[in-house]
């Protein structure tokens, strides 16, 4: 199985054990000029982008720590685009949470890092 089919399998896990626990997924594999976003949904009232990351072992290293600051600027221009595009959602509070995924067990990290963009 190749490198991107293993990802988009990983990222419907993801989705399937977000919705298990309350999550409304609205998109996934957003993609705007911006970047990309694995997922996003809502939880609690909350806008929630996610990235999903995933390692075979942790001998590679833990896999959160793959969402360095460059992927999570990338990430909030994202989000910018989205809520600009996505009027219905821009005046919710978002939130940028992390699924480190490691074999078949999940690490959701809630608040995984601030907003690191420029804003409008």
């Amino acid at each position: 199985m190749n490198k991107r089919a293993v990802g988009s399998e990983k990222e419907t896990k993801a989705a399937e054990y977000l919705k298990a626990r309350g999550v409304k997924i609205l998109e996934s594999n957003y993609s705007c000029r911006a970047g990309e976003v694995d997922l996003i949904g809502v939880d609690h009232g909350c806008l929630v982008f996610f990235e999903v990351k995933w390692r075979r072992s942790g001998y590679s290293g833990d896999p959160s720590e793959a969402v360095d600051r460059r992927k999570q600027q990338k990430i909030c221009r994202v989000c910018d685009n989205y809520r600009m595009f996505h009027t219905e959602v821009y005046k919710m509070q978002v939130r940028f949470d992390v699924l480190a995924m490691e074999e078949e067990e999940v690490n959701w990290i809630k608040n995984a890092f601030d907003y690191a963009g420029r804003g409008f």
